[in-house]
């Protein structure tokens, strides 16, 4: 599962759409209009790639297709293969600012010894 989001995730017309979607849902005619230099087949082509992996979901009402961003995946991406390596680097950068704090105390203090 997690490989089809990262492929729907690797286009950047998809990441695009899935900004759009950030503030609310948008209906299809809306999204053709943030990009005019696509028709609106290929902006439905990327909407379905994003529909099968459950980052857009669509409902409709009347005859208007109203899509709406699902971060569930998004999360599950995230804490499988991202907070993991975020948890390490938060540490490391933790040590090196207590590390400098500690090299500008003695400096300080060596200083004011003068």
């Amino acid at each position: 599962m997690h490989e089809g989001v990262w492929k729907a995730l690797s286009d950047p017309t998809r990441r695009a759409i899935l900004d759009q979607l950030r503030d609310g849902p948008k209906s299809t005619g809306d999204l053709c209009a943030c990009f005019p230099p696509l028709d609106r087949c290929t902006v439905m082509k990327h909407l379905d790639a994003l529909v099968q992996v459950n980052l857009v979901l669509v409902h409709r009402q009347g005859k208007v297709r109203w899509n709406t961003l699902n971060p569930a995946p998004l999360v599950e991406v995230v804490l499988r293969w991202v907070s993991p390596y975020a948890i390490g680097v938060t540490q490391l950068a933790m040590a090196f600012r207590q590390f400098a704090e500690s090299t500008q105390t003695e400096q300080s203090a060596k200083e004011n010894e003068s």
